[in-house]
């Protein structure tokens, strides 16, 4: 009987110094909680300062360079369907300061299926431009800003965006330089000098931002203005090549202000944060593309007062358009 009391006590001895030692251990894990939620968002916070102070500086550095751009009247439609809908023009000044666009596009990103997509329009279309009569369709832009051209746009190729951006030539090359300074790595097809104002030499080259946009611009050859897009396009997925590269992940923020501060755009920045966010973070990267007019929808013509264009089928094209957006 002692010797079973005794078990019976050292058992229950036993349970309180577990008890206790859970309590203490319990104790502890409750003491070094709060630091560890506090080493988080200590973390976070530095984070969220890196990328305000690198995004500020960004757009700091366009305003040195006197940049200052005042929002234009757009009254493109929202839809509320999950997707994002830019109208994306590179754009320049011409000799006595007439604005005008070198490229349009158009880029799609779906919230839901984080997708991306671009289509390219050729800027040699022929087109109805409203109130002005029929010219090439780059011609919308200066005559009467993004507005006209989403109008005409619309009109002719059934396209609707609900968003503009226009990106200085001079941005581009800045956001390319701050983005890889040692050059972006481009296959270079052919020799290239005349009106891009640099001179390329064929191979696989290392391109500066100011290289990398004559090598975007360059037309002067038999393919023309479908060579162009081509680039165009070629150039689009070298950077975003770059742009998703762990390698440049800590200079995202400044580029993203240098982006902005040469842009033109009535998106509000939250939009573009959020939507940077979610392609960079979750987006696929396999970007899908296309230009327009498509293949077999047009043949050249002469006009009286734009030379030659390109006269398309534009229910065609108006067919291809909504089928490449709403699939």
């Amino acid at each position: 009987m002692k010797r079973q009391k005794r078990n019976n006590t050292d058992y229950a001895n036993h349970e309180d110094n577990l008890d206790q030692s859970n309590r203490r251990s319990t104790k502890r894990r409750i003491k070094k909680f709060p630091f560890i939620i506090l080493g988080i968002l200590i973390v976070f916070a530095i984070l969220i300062g890196y990328v305000i102070h690198g995004y500020n500086s960004g757009i700091k550095y366009a305003k040195d360079q006197g940049k200052t751009m005042k929002e234009h009247k757009f009254n493109g439609p929202v839809k509320n369907d999950g997707k994002l809908t830019i109208m994306v023009l590179g754009a320049d000044k011409e000799q006595g300061g007439i604005s005008r666009t070198d490229s349009i596009m158009i880029a799609q990103y779906d919230y839901v299926h984080k997708k991306m997509k671009i289509m390219s329009v050729m800027r040699d279309i022929y087109a109805d431009i409203p109130g002005k009569g029929k010219h090439k369709i780059n011609s919308a832009y200066s005559m009467g800003g993004p507005e006209l051209l989403r109008k005409t746009l619309n009109k002719n190729l059934g396209i609707n965006p609900e968003y503009y951006a226009i990106l200085d030539f001079k941005g581009f090359e800045k956001m390319v330089d701050e983005l890889e300074p040692n050059g972006v790595p481009m296959d270079v097809e052919k020799d290239m000098s005349e009106n891009i104002g640099v001179s390329l030499k064929k191979g696989h080259r290392l391109l500066n931002g100011k290289e990398l946009l004559g090598y975007a611009r360059f037309r002067h050859d038999e393919e023309g203005d479908f060579g162009r897009v081509r680039r165009q396009q070629q150039v689009m997925q070298a950077l975003k090549h770059e742009l998703v590269s762990f390698s440049t992940l800590p200079k995202l923020p400044k580029v993203a202000g240098i982006l902005r501060g040469y842009m033109n755009t009535n998106m509000q920045d939250k939009t573009l944060m959020q939507t940077g966010l979610s392609f960079g973070l979750r987006g696929d990267k396999n970007i899908k593309s296309t230009t327009l007019p498509v293949k077999g929808s047009y043949h050249d013509i002469q006009t009286p007062a734009d030379g030659s264009a390109l006269q398309i089928d534009q229910a065609t094209n108006k067919k291809e358009v909504e089928k490449f957006l709403e699939e």
